[in-house]
């Protein structure tokens, strides 16, 4: 069995205005830096075997807080980087529903069908996902393995872990600095904590329904 934690990045710059960021990379906000901080201290208590970080800087400086309370080094895994909005990267919500309604309707409604214009589509991101999977299964037996990753590949790696279509992606929550905790056994795959948040306290907040 391997245990993984799986972490979404603590809050960027962008999150809270509603950007799409894909492959562009904004730094944490100031409530970010406190966000990573507590979701450090809360993972102190378990112990942790290696860690693995998209290499954008959301999530690198979110896995180096981890790292430090533990000892550990960060090792950056391009599987596992955010998807590639292509055209929407940099702009508002609001300004993708208005530029492009029918590709937002699709995005919460049938994103399973999805490729960004000038980007990546979904199915892209779970297949490189579910390549990472299944390698962390094989190569860490008994190990305890943090993957620190962004709201679209986490959500594909749920689907991949539970065997489910992709259509489900919107099926689970996904924070800003939460963590999510799963047991790769052998013959399947558990789901034991989903989006942990509570150690974040006041600073705490819903994520984008559209992010």
């Amino acid at each position: 069995m391997v245990k993984l934690i799986l972490v979404r990045h603590a809050e960027s710059e962008w999150n809270p205005i509603g950007r799409y960021q894909g492959l562009l990379d904004p730094d944490l906000s100031e409530r970010g830096k406190q966000q990573a901080k507590l979701l450090a201290q809360e993972l102190s208590k378990e112990h942790i075997d290696t860690i693995y970080s998209s290499p954008l800087k959301r999530t690198y400086a979110t896995a180096l807080e981890i790292a430090k309370v533990k000892g550990l080094d960060v090792i950056k895994e391009d599987r596992i980087i955010e998807i590639d909005h292509g055209v929407w990267s940099g702009m508002l919500v609001e300004e993708v529903m208005e530029k492009y309604p029918e590709d937002f309707r699709r995005w919460l409604e049938e994103p399973h069908k999805v490729e960004f214009p000038g980007g990546e589509s979904l199915r892209s991101v779970f297949n490189r996902v579910k390549e990472f999977l299944d390698e962390v299964k094989k190569k860490h037996r008994e190990k305890t393995v943090v993957v620190v990753s962004h709201t679209v590949p986490i959500r594909a790696m749920y689907c991949a872990l539970l065997g489910i279509d992709l259509s489900k992606f919107w099926s689970f929550g996904c924070d800003n600095a939460s963590y999510s905790v799963v047991h790769m056994e052998e013959h399947r795959n558990v789901i034991l904590k989903l989006n942990i948040t509570c150690h974040l306290g006041d600073l705490y907040v819903e994520a984008h329904k559209a992010i």
